[in-house]
């Protein structure tokens, strides 16, 4: 069972991060913040995993602390629940249309953790989540799992289009690359490793 729990405290924030990758029956978040709750939700349905995040931040001040840590920490668990990494078929990619807006994700489970992250955010802010903060999430993510991960708005005009089509690709390239293949021996390197 591909499956992991962690937990971080720091002097900002508290985070406990559960996933499984091969259940998609439980979505729980809960991080204080209501469009960031949102967007995770968007992620594991669409990625068919089960994902519960409980987080305590230091939203007095903003929600930068709690999101980008519930980034580190979520990375750390997806990479730990992956395990050896043998058989999954370790690329994935989505494209995901929402309204005006056409987002999209490639991915690459690779050991060599890399952000390309290409989104114009004109509106700064929706609810208390800071939009810059999307980025911090995704390169949080991508470089505690070791993953390389490309994520670009090819077009749109709503800000909230335009972050909900990234989750959504994210969760939908993710849910490809973690998929085992039978027919691959091992790990699906020339080089017999993926670190």
């Amino acid at each position: 069972m591909r499956t992991a729990s962690k937990e971080r405290k720091t002097n900002e924030t508290f985070i406990q991060v559960t996933c499984h990758l091969d259940d998609s029956s439980e979505v729980e978040i809960n991080t204080g913040v209501g469009f960031f709750d949102h967007m995770l939700e968007l992620f594991a349905r669409h990625g068919r995993i089960s994902l519960v995040v409980k987080a305590e931040g230091d939203l007095y001040i903003d929600s930068h602390h709690t999101v980008e840590d519930v980034g580190i920490v979520f990375g750390q668990v997806v990479k730990e629940a992956l395990g050896s990494k043998e058989g999954i078929v370790r690329y994935g990619s989505a494209y995901v249309p929402m309204d005006e807006t056409l987002g999209f994700v490639a991915l690459d489970i690779s050991g060599r953790p890399f952000l390309h992250f290409d989104a114009d955010l004109q509106n700064p802010k929706l609810g208390n989540f800071d939009t810059e903060l999307v980025k911090e999430f995704f390169q949080a993510f991508a470089f505690q799992s070791g993953i390389t991960l490309h994520a670009r708005v090819l077009y749109g005009e709503n800000t909230h289009h335009k972050i909900e089509s990234l989750f959504k690709a994210l969760g939908r390239a993710l849910s490809q690359a973690i998929m085992i293949d039978p027919r691959i021996k091992g790990v699906n390197s020339t080089k017999g490793i993926i670190e």
